[in-house]
């Protein structure tokens, strides 16, 4: 991995650099390349000019770690808006949502299961009511297994929720197994949060070996998988096991980050392949914008410019 990494992540999680952070204007240039905006209008806006494409798209309506209920109640009210918004724009059919449960009651103190399964549900069903799915994001290791519960609950009512797992988790070729069955859609990501060892490889050379172990697990299983990587040699390599596995383009999708490598989703989406673009929006870019850094660390130049130019 990257020594810039665990310095970037560390600085994700300092107050005082993100209270100066916060005071960009989201138009700041390393800001506007992976957030398009901080409304509902400008997530419409990016679905509608990625759709124009060819491109699918999951919003992400930006926000985590919410431990007051009030906060959680109005991301739920925020989801249910964007979704109103692409169904009367007929944009839902290609386009779903990405939910974080911490950003809606995970993290709630005694209550936060419960809570976040409840909002999840109300998500999922104005979901549905818009024609469209849910994707439930998967956050740091603590938070795995509620995060699987959570998405088994709600699969008994909305089987078409998404699941997302991380290739740098010890744990993740079992979970890929335990997801592989008919209908069940589930996103493979390398993974953007700082893990210690005991739970995660720390090597780029072991979680990229994780990833092919899992893409075969997805591949070969019964699902739908969702191939979320921008690294070149693990496109060719999902493409080479997906015919391998007799997989025809439509049972399985490439997922690419909002402002990364927009050429190359072009490209495989003029080649015939379901690409989707994960687009985030809301004021709460913080925690998303350094994550990102710290998975491309030659950014963090053009990102120190930014803020001292503000000055």
């Amino acid at each position: 991995m990257s020594l810039l990494r665990q310095p970037i992540l560390l600085l994700a999680r300092s107050q005082g650099v993100k209270k100066l952070v916060s005071t960009m204007p989201v138009s700041s240039g390393i800001v506007t390349s992976h957030v398009p905006g901080e409304t509902t209008e400008s997530a419409v806006g990016a679905t509608r000019t990625l759709e124009a494409d060819g491109l699918h798209v999951t919003l992400d309506y930006l926000g985590e770690d919410t431990t007051d209920a009030a906060q959680a109640e109005a991301t739920v009210r925020a989801y249910k808006e964007l979704l109103a918004e692409l169904a009367s724009q007929g944009l839902a059919p290609h386009a779903e949502v990405s939910v974080k449960l911490s950003a809606i009651g995970q993290s709630l103190p005694d209550s936060g299961h419960k809570v976040a399964l409840e909002n999840a549900r109300d998500i999922c069903r104005a979901a549905r009511n818009a024609g469209t799915t849910v994707t439930l994001d998967m956050e740091d290791h603590t938070t795995t297994d509620s995060t699987l519960s959570i998405l088994r609950e709600l699969r008994k009512d909305f089987p078409e929720t998404g699941a997302v797992l991380q290739a740098m988790l010890h744990r993740t070729e079992a979970d890929c197994r335990a997801l592989a069955y008919e209908g069940s859609r589930v996103r493979l990501c390398k993974g953007a949060y700082m893990e210690p060892a005991d739970v995660a490889f720390q090597e780029r050379v072991e979680v990229d070996k994780s990833y092919v172990r899992c893409l075969k697990v997805l591949l070969g299983g019964q699902g739908y998988p969702m191939i979320a990587t921008h690294d070149p040699r693990m496109v060719q390599i999902a493409s080479s096991l997906a015919s391998r596995f007799g997989r025809r383009p439509g049972t399985y999708e490439f997922q690419m980050l909002f402002g990364i490598r927009p050429e190359e989703q072009k490209r495989l989406a003029a080649a015939g392949e379901t690409v989707r673009v994960y687009v985030p929006y809301g004021t709460e870019w913080y925690g998303y914008l350094m994550r990102r850094l710290a998975e491309k660390p030659q950014n963090l130049g053009f990102f120190v410019r930014s803020l001292i130019s503000k000055k």
